[in-house]
């Protein structure tokens, strides 16, 4: 049994295109054959949006979540090119995406990308996604172990040093891993396909691997052990490969909602996907330790914090819903080159970290005028606040997610006292970019039917945990109309959340906040 996109895998592999761009992008948009330009163009980074004929959306590896000064300046110069158009988000895999481009300048933009370190080669479709490790490697006084050395040779091996690696551009759907080097589960080790967590055996200090975890419009499942242990070193690497070489081979593929790793090591049972890994690696593979160290509760690295180096902190800054426009990019580059040491980190909940600043300039830096808007210390419930990129920008989602869920986060924060943060993540479709399940409160979109008319609604997720004993929420409510949000919210952040009522006024049917732009 086959399908649609195997189909175009087996006629001409994605990486192919790559010879291609020049030819594409004279030809331009509407007469590029559509498997090169629908699907082949994602093993680039490339991705065709309906919603915006003409203007293609670029996904970019960064590696750990980490840029420099010189990659955030040509970030912004390039969608600076493109005045409303050109945006940028970042992703819940310390990403970034950046929109508006027209094909005619993409083999540019690629060079460009080049000259400063950033690549965009196997970001989409059926191959490994960016590599997501501890935000603050490196730097945290807690650390375990720094995950940076190990994500940049993964990130080689897997792509050829971002040249783009046949070996892996044809798996059976995407894949997704992450390696957790703190206490915190600071990259939801539950939700990849290979996850390492950090555990001690014997005495010595490596990691535990999870795998199977996944999202899909069919099924969610977390990611179970391996019962493996692997020393911090090539071994992560290796281990890694294997795992990808038994995907690669014998990964499900006629159905491509059963084609994630989850459902192979369901046909094969735990035990028989062991053995196969063990079998192809160069070392012993050794038994799970009894525990890992994930015992924090999770953090999210906003505000300011003491690194492990003397004199040092990093202050992490909110990003409402992950948007950046030209201006930012470049005051990010700035700031980071004015009072840090020209780099910052991405964090899975779409937020900037700006490293290595200096005690004595540090008040200086948070007089700075970005800092009103990119705030260290939001309030509660915009803090926590995940979103998708929603019908806005891509042709999936069933609704828009981050313009309304910006403004009903910041209508409940002026009507609410909360004692915590609570975690609201929205996500367009099933597809769940926006990780529902693993929010306290997550928002799917979806349609529903009132007087006879087709409205804008989600399913409410609820349950989801982060950090130690972290697990996945469920479905408790089917098709709520948007415009009912901000009561049901707010109701169920007082009965749930131990949130107190600044105002006892009534919220209308829809706030007109939900109808704002972000800026």
């Amino acid at each position: 049994m086959s399908n649609k996109i195997e189909a175009i895998k087996k006629e001409k592999d994605g990486l192919a295109v790559k010879q291609e761009l020049e030819k594409f992008a004279a030809m331009g948009w509407e007469n590029i054959p559509e498997a090169d330009r629908d699907v082949r163009l994602k093993w680039l980074g490339i991705f065709f949006r309906p919603v915006t004929p003409g203007r293609f959306m670029m996904r970019l590896r960064v590696p750990n979540g980490i840029l420099t000064s010189q990659q955030l300046r040509t970030l912004g110069e390039i969608v600076d090119r493109y005045g409303e158009n050109g945006n940028g988000d970042i992703t819940t895999r310390q990403n970034i995406q950046i929109r508006g481009l027209p094909i005619e300048d993409i083999p540019e933009i690629i060079e460009r990308l080049q000259a400063c370190g950033l690549t965009s080669v196997q970001s989409g479709m059926d191959n490994v996604r960016n590599l997501t490790g501890s935000p603050v490697a490196g730097i945290d006084a807690a650390e375990l172990i720094d995950t940076r050395p190990l994500i940049m040779k993964l990130q080689a091996m897997i792509t050829n040093n971002g040249q783009g690696n046949p070996e892996f551009s044809n798996l059976p759907r995407k894949f997704n891993i992450a390696i957790e080097g703190g206490r915190d589960n600071s990259v939801h080790a539950e939700i990849n396909d290979v996850a390492f967590v950090p555990a001690y055996r014997e005495g010595r200090l490596g990691f535990n691997v999870l795998v199977g975890g996944f999202f899909s419009a069919r099924r969610c499942a977390a990611a179970i052990p391996l019962d493996a242990w692997v020393p911090p070193d090539d071994a992560v690497v290796q281990l890694s490969r294997a795992i990808l070489e038994i995907f690669r081979d014998h990964g499900l593929r006629g159905n491509r909602q059963k084609a994630r790793l989850m459902w192979l090591i369901d046909e094969w049972g735990i035990e028989k996907f062991r053995a196969a890994v063990a079998a192809k690696l160069p070392f012993e593979l050794l038994s799970a330790a009894p525990k890992d160290e994930i015992d924090w509760d999770k953090r999210d690295h906003l505000g300011v914090h003491r690194q492990k180096q003397p004199r040092l902190n990093y202050v992490g800054l909110h990003v409402p819903v992950g948007r950046l426009y030209a201006p930012d990019f470049y005051e990010l580059a700035r700031l980071a080159q004015v009072y840090g040491q020209s780099e910052v980190r991405l964090t899975v909940e779409q937020n900037v970290i700006i490293p290595h600043v200096p005690d004595a300039v540090l008040p200086s830096l948070l007089r700075e005028p970005l800092l009103s808007r990119f705030r260290p210390e939001p309030p509660p419930l915009e803090r926590a606040l995940v979103s998708c990129t929603g019908a806005q920008f891509c042709n999936f989602a069933l609704i828009e997610t981050k313009n309304r869920a910006l403004a009903l986060a910041r209508w409940l924060d002026q009507q609410l006292v909360l004692p915590q943060p609570v975690r609201i993540h929205w996500t367009g479709c099933p597809n769940s970019c926006g990780q529902p399940q693993v929010a306290d409160i997550g928002l799917m979109g979806t349609k529903t039917r009132r007087n006879g008319e087709t409205v804008d609604a989600v399913d409410l997720y609820m349950g989801g945990k982060v950090g130690k004993d972290a697990k996945l929420g469920t479905c408790v409510k089917k098709a709520i109309p948007c415009d009912e949000l901000p009561e049901v919210l707010r109701q169920l952040l007082i009965e749930h959340f131990g949130a107190q009522p600044i105002s006892l006024d009534t919220p209308p049917a829809a706030t007109p906040a939900v109808a704002m732009v972000i800026s």
